[in-house]
C-alpha cells in the first residue's frame, strides 16, 4: 500500500473520529463522551503532528464552549418566555377581574 493512500485512510479514521466528537459535543449531555473521543484522537496526532494537535485543541476548545453558551442562552430564553407568559396570564386575569368588577357595579 502506498504512503500516500496509507496516510490518506488514517486522516479519514481522524477526521471520522472529530466528527463523532463533534456531534456528540452538540448535546451537552453527551460532552464525557465527545471529550472520550476527542481523547482518543489526542492520543493518536501527540507523536506525529503537534502542531495539528495545538490548533485542534484550540478548536475544539471553542466548540465546546460554543456549545455550552448556546445551551445556557437557550435555557435563559425558556424562562424568560416562562415568566413572560406568567405576566401576560396575570395581566389578562387582572383585566377580566376588573371587567367584572365594573359589570357589578
Amino acid at each position: 500500500m502506498s504512503e500516500a493512500l496509507m496516510m490518506s485512510e488514517i486522516s479519514q479514521t481522524w477526521t471520522d473520529r472529530l466528527n463523532e466528537a463533534i456531534a456528540l459535543a452538540k448535546d451537552i449531555k453527551t460532552h464525557p463522551e465527545a471529550k472520550a473521543k476527542f481523547a482518543m484522537l489526542e492520543e493518536d496526532l501527540t507523536g506525529e503532528h503537534p502542531e495539528m494537535l495545538a490548533l485542534l485543541m484550540l478548536l475544539w476548545k471553542e466548540c465546546i464552549a460554543a456549545q455550552r453558551s448556546s445551551a445556557f442562552w437557550k435555557e435563559m430564553s425558556e424562562a424568560e418566555k416562562a415568566l413572560a407568559d406568567g405576566a401576560m396570564a396575570a395581566t389578562i386575569q387582572s383585566k377580566q377581574n376588573y371587567m367584572r368588577l365594573v359589570q357589578e357595579m
